[in-house]
């Protein structure tokens, strides 16, 4: 009877064990070619393998994010007149379905954040951040207000008009920070409950570098830039709504102005930075835990246009969403040395831009 009981608890556990193995994961397209907007799929963090589950169709959503509890998905559609849609995600199937949508009010929105209280899209060609509060529901209300974003770099051509890239909250919850693309810095907002005030520059970056993502470490002390037109990472150590640099160091060394995406290993050990548009892959840094500063360590070859990218939450296996492609590559993380091993197990999908885990981050 001892032995029934044992055996039986080992059998449960081993099938909990192979359940959370099983991550839901989101993918965001451009619906340009053959996709039809959000894809769920089933991925296992252990084999690197996938499988497809339900589709939701809608133009061009670039990015997505999961609400705290994880009940709702939020994403913008990257187009002149977007809207920010309440997407309800089904953990037992995968099933997508749309629940509410409203206008941006600000064209070609390409990151979403929120913190349950408030939902934040940075809109790339209307130089702006965009605050929705959130209803009990979790269903955002209208548009509450508009940030905008100023000019002043060199490049007359990438720079001549406002642009914000990434809009993402601090790890101690009190402000949001926005790259202000056209002027080469960094914008701090204070948040309290669902106000959002301006808070002044949070940081400058080198001119001509186009701060684009932003990535802090797992202790809160320290915040990676990934900068698109210089395609340099800047290291910061961050205390209260502002920035101090400590480091710039070059992840695009071939100079294609096409700086990407930028995440932190779950251990905090590892950061990585996509390139587009020459030489495009990721760059592998190993960081000092203590002063957060980065070493280049290698350079992973990835397939045409890695826009977005993301790591399992357990570290294991690294997604990169190869846009002209048509594929999201598998890399086996290396969680000793860091580096990074194709396993060939692509998952063909056209025009790959976002990837998210429902239980890792959504950055």
């Amino acid at each position: 009877m001892k032995l029934k009981i044992v055996l039986a608890v080992l059998a449960w556990n081993v099938g909990m064990m192979q359940a959370q193995d099983k991550l839901m994961m989101l993918v965001g397209t451009f619906t340009d070619g053959n996709s039809k907007g959000i894809y769920s799929y089933r991925f296992n963090q252990q084999t690197g393998e996938s499988e497809i589950l339900d589709s939701l169709a809608m133009a061009h959503p670039s990015f997505l994010t999961f609400s705290p509890d994880k009940k709702l998905v939020y994403t913008a559609t990257h187009e002149e007149k977007a809207l920010l849609h309440t997407v309800r995600l089904n953990h037992r199937n995968g099933g997508l379905q749309l629940l509410s949508s409203t206008p941006v009010l600000g064209s070609d929105p390409c990151y979403v954040a929120t913190n349950g209280n408030i939902v934040l899209t940075a809109n790339y060609s209307g130089g702006s951040m965009s605050v929705f509060k959130l209803s009990r529901q979790g269903v955002q209300a209208d548009l509450d207000v508009r940030f905008i974003g100023t000019t002043g770099g060199p490049d007359l051509t990438r720079q001549d008009a406002p642009h914000v890239h990434c809009a993402c909250f601090t790890p101690d919850g009190k402000y949001a920070l926005a790259t202000d693309f056209s002027a080469d810095r960094i914008v701090s907002f204070r948040v309290k409950g669902q106000e959002v005030t301006a808070n002044g520059v949070a940081a400058n970056v080198s001119a001509d570098s186009g701060p684009r993502h932003i990535v802090f470490s797992p202790n809160g002390r320290f915040a990676y830039v990934m900068s698109e037109l210089s395609g340099k990472v800047t290291v910061f150590r961050y205390h209260d709504g502002r920035l101090e640099t400590l480091q710039e160091i070059v992840s695009d060394s071939v100079g294609a102005r096409g700086g990407a995406d930028i995440h932190l290993s779950p251990d905090g050990r590892f950061l990585y930075s996509s390139n587009r548009l020459k030489a495009e892959g990721i760059a592998i840094f190993s960081v000092d835990g203590q002063t957060g500063l980065l070493t280049r360590i290698g350079y992973q070859p990835t397939g045409a246009h890695p826009r977005h990218f993301n790591i399992t939450p357990n570290g294991k296996f690294l997604l990169c969403c190869c846009r002209d492609s048509n594929k999201i590559q598998v890399f086996r993380r290396d969680k000793q040395t860091g580096m990074l091993t194709d396993i060939h197990q692509d998952i063909p999908i056209s025009m790959a831009v976002c990837v998210q885990f429902l239980t890792g981050k959504n950055n």
